[in-house]
């Protein structure tokens, strides 16, 4: 995950800027010593947890039927009434309504940078933004698709797909980080006094 790794660029510069000549062992040392490795290790896994939990929840809704408008698993989903309502439900998250509005409100992402939980979007209207799914991993992403058909896993790889990708967008929290980042606001706060830049001298 990105955070982690600015995470472990920013710690280890504050090192090396604190101990110019110290070596990696030093570093290595510096960091175990104050238990900061296993702390990194602790925020990985749960910002992991975290994208493993949303995209097991949206899987529990694999064969609930497409309805237009639809906003839950009794009546149906739309695409963009199916990611809201899983984003709500598992990370306490209300997106707006509407595919486009998503996108808008959202952090536009390369597609080479997308994570599990990640939204994906497609042009399938002649018009930007006009469907949105969830990104499982591994080239795939699970939505709901059209009239007739239920929410499923689909590769974004397929031609109908990979034509008409729009683009990729990562949800943000209450805080405006990025939901890649959950455990951002609860970091150590000594992981975070030596995250932050070391002062000019």
């Amino acid at each position: 995950m990105r955070i982690v790794s600015l995470l472990v660029t920013l710690l280890l510069a504050n090192v090396a800027h604190a101990n110019p000549a110290g070596s990696g062992d030093d570093m290595n040392r510096f960091l175990a010593e104050r238990g900061l490795l296993a702390r990194i290790g602790e925020v990985r896994d749960q910002v992991e947890a975290k994208a493993s939990e949303l995209v097991l929840h949206s899987m529990a809704f694999l064969g609930v039927p497409y309805r237009r408008g639809g906003t839950n698993a009794e009546t149906g989903f739309d695409c963009s009434g199916f990611v809201r309502a899983i984003y709500e439900q598992t990370a306490g998250l209300v997106l707006p309504r509407k595919a486009e509005q998503q996108a808008a409100a959202t952090q536009k992402i390369d597609r080479t940078d997308l994570q599990p939980g990640d939204l994906v979007f497609f042009n399938t209207m002649r018009r930007a933004f006009s469907h949105v799914g969830i990104y499982v991993g591994d080239g795939k992403f699970i939505h709901s698709p059209r009239p007739g058909a239920e929410v499923r896993v689909e590769s974004m790889g397929i031609a109908y797909w990979a034509k008409r990708f729009d683009g990729a967008r990562r949800v943000a929290t209450s805080n405006g980080t990025a939901a890649e980042t959950p455990a951002a606001a609860t970091l150590p706060a000594d992981v975070q006094a030596l995250a932050a830049p070391a002062p000019l001298r």
